[in-house]
């Protein structure tokens, strides 16, 4: 297990290089590829922990994201011989009128490491997109809205109603982003919500499975 501790470590201080070498040698070791990913999950779930602390920023939670990235790559091949180790198809945007992208790209590397397939929408997303993309893919189990602006918070509400009244079914709405609250995803209507990228794959997996 030693290893896996060492990845866990070199995810939360954001080493790209060590971090593909080191899953490699947890694999070489015996360790399963879902157990290595859950560790690097663990590990951005205290970054995501640390980053709403204060402790540490945007620049090193990318950082660690894009360390993480690299150490999924090399778990891919593994994870897709897996039946049942896809969560379905999660789409995911920016809300319409907000330009923020950073939160958005970290849930969705944490989606995808969690096991969902991932059509991002990008930024600005007007609110009848939303339902051509759920419409144009199969298998949508989750549709994860951001919003990071206050000004952007109507835009997000009137995202999630608009999805929620479509008639569409067999699908989760997550929501997320700086002014958003638990309380305000309940008065919207939304499933779930998260305040961060690292819950926000825990609570994805959470209200799909």
């Amino acid at each position: 297990m030693a290893k896996i501790e060492e990845v866990k470590a070199m995810v939360e201080a954001g080493k790209m290089r060590q971090v593909p070498v080191l899953v490699q040698e947890a694999l070489a070791e015996g360790s399963a590829a879902q157990d290595i990913l859950q560790a690097m999950v663990d590990s951005m779930s205290v970054v995501g922990d640390k980053f709403s602390a204060g402790e540490i920023y945007v620049p090193e939670m990318l950082m660690s994201a894009k360390a993480m990235a690299k150490g999924v790559d090399v778990l891919k091949p593994l994870m897709a011989n897996g039946s049942g180790s896809s969560l379905g198809t999660c789409i995911i945007g920016t809300v319409a009128g907000d330009l923020h992208d950073i939160g958005k790209n970290l849930v969705s590397m944490m989606m995808e490491s969690a096991g969902f397939a991932i059509v991002d929408l990008g930024v600005d997303v007007p609110a009848t997109k939303w339902i051509e993309a759920i419409k144009d893919h199969k298998n949508v189990t989750l549709v994860a809205c951001s919003g990071l602006l206050t000004t952007t918070m109507p835009a997000l509400k009137e995202a999630v109603q608009t999805i929620k009244g479509s008639g569409l079914t067999g699908f989760k709405v997550i929501v997320g982003g700086a002014p958003v609250s638990q309380q305000f995803a309940d008065e919207i209507g939304a499933d779930g919500f998260a305040p961060d990228a690292g819950s926000a794959a825990v609570k994805a997996k959470e209200l799909v499975s």
